[in-house]
């Protein structure tokens, strides 16, 4: 397979999809002729890490590493080295934005696994944090049936029989900035890692803000308190491009057809 490369100039019809509608509304990203520059999130931020500083994002170019790892110098500084004109960064800053708290525990999580491991040895924690960081999937459901249903690759069921209660009893939320990235130039195997969070029913009429606000702090509680991120298991597959309204093509039954994208669940022999 080839190594993905993102679009190499800014162009907003990379970012016309369903799966971008909450930075549309949130930040009107659709507007921006340009490329925008770290200091474009200021009026967004809110996050203040786990050393008590506030996050700030800066060129990644002028940001003194002085031998420390990326998420040391985040957790020890509260600057973000943050590339310019690189869509993985700008997605990740969005990140940043929408869930400051549970980004500020994900950085503290890896400092502490450095101090504890070193550099070299990666934990099953780190990797799961990692994961769910590049790759990670909120899907809020205020309906057990879906974590079933999706865990169990029931992608037909869930995708094309409860189409109309997508928005209703289950919304997907994007936190991993690389999912972000691939899909401005969306392939068939994009795939990413669903976490589901049982919500409550009313929170799908709440406004945007609200809801991310609810989901930063949920997110918070579940990876600090109930170490759901202790290592992948309770990360699924989700073909991203199967997310109704997140690829224009799933309008069609039969997109659901290839096997290849939409697999069956892998049964383990006993």
């Amino acid at each position: 397979m080839k190594r993905f490369t993102p679009p190499e100039q800014w162009q907003v019809i990379s970012l016309k999809s369903g799966a971008f509608e909450h930075l549309r509304t949130l930040f009107n990203i659709d507007k921006q002729t340009n490329w925008p520059s770290p200091d474009w999130f200021s009026p967004y931020l809110t996050a203040i890490n786990a050393n008590n500083l506030p996050i700030v994002f800066e060129d990644d170019a002028k940001v003194d590493f002085a031998e420390r790892y990326y998420e040391q110098v985040i957790f020890e500084t509260g600057v973000v080295p943050t590339r310019a004109e690189n869509w993985h960064d700008l997605f990740g800053g969005f990140i940043w934005c929408l869930f400051p708290k549970t980004k500020a525990l994900i950085n503290h999580r890896h400092v502490q696994e450095i101090a504890l491991h070193g550099l070299k040895q990666r934990t099953k924690h780190r990797n799961a944090l990692t994961l769910f960081d590049e790759c990670g999937v909120v899907l809020a459901i205020s309906e057990s049936k879906w974590q079933t249903l999706l865990t169990e690759h029931q992608w037909k069921t869930a995708f094309i029989t409860h189409r109309e209660e997508w928005g209703k009893t289950i919304q997907p939320f994007m936190f991993g900035h690389a999912n972000y990235e691939m899909l401005t130039k969306p392939y068939i195997g994009l795939t990413g890692k669903a976490l589901f969070v049982s919500v409550p029913d009313e929170i799908f009429c709440k406004d945007l803000v609200t809801q991310y606000q609810y989901l930063d702090q949920v997110l918070y509680e579940k990876i600090k308190i109930e170490h759901c991120l202790a290592d992948n298991k309770q990360l699924s597959p989700l073909p991203l491009l199967g997310v109704p309204g997140w690829h224009d093509e799933n309008v069609n039954e039969s997109f659901y057809d290839n096997t290849d994208y939409f697999r069956a669940k892998r049964r383990i022999r006993k």
